[in-house]
């Protein structure tokens, strides 16, 4: 099963996409619009290109684990997700995965300019790799 992994941004918004065997993590991009409509017509078409039957999507948490003040954005973002993919995404606790991709970016001697491209792509496989491991813990 393919999962796509979205990690939505005002500016950028990553994109990762696991294994047709939905165990590891593959392919990644990112969507560099501002634009809520825009976002969703490339995601609604790399879901279809690339086959996604999941979509895990980032959500905001404070360190507590209570919801971030752009919870309820992202709660209505997932539902236009939906309706563009027909897939209704899970919203997957995001803490700290834009910092760990700014930290693994960095330690792999990117420097600000080139990890401010990526940097969305590296924390939606993150977001993927944590549903992935979760989804193996399940079974």
């Amino acid at each position: 099963m393919k999962i796509m992994a979205i990690d939505y941004g005002d500016a950028h918004t990553g994109v990762a996409f696991s294994d047709p065997t939905g165990f590891l993590t593959g392919t990644t991009t990112t969507i560099h619009s501002r634009s809520a409509d825009v976002v969703l017509s490339e995601l609604a078409r790399l879901a279809k290109e690339q086959g996604a039957e999941e979509i895990v999507m980032g959500f905001p948490r404070n360190m507590d684990g209570t919801e971030g003040p752009r919870a309820e954005l992202y709660r209505a973002f997932a539902g236009r997700v939906e309706e563009a993919t027909g897939l209704k995404p899970v919203l997957w606790d995001e803490r700290r995965t834009t910092v760990d991709a700014h930290r693994i970016l960095q330690q792999a001697g990117k420097n600000a300019k080139k990890r401010k491209k990526t940097v969305d792509a590296v924390a939606a496989s993150l977001i993927l790799e944590g549903y992935l491991d979760y989804k193996r813990l399940q079974k």
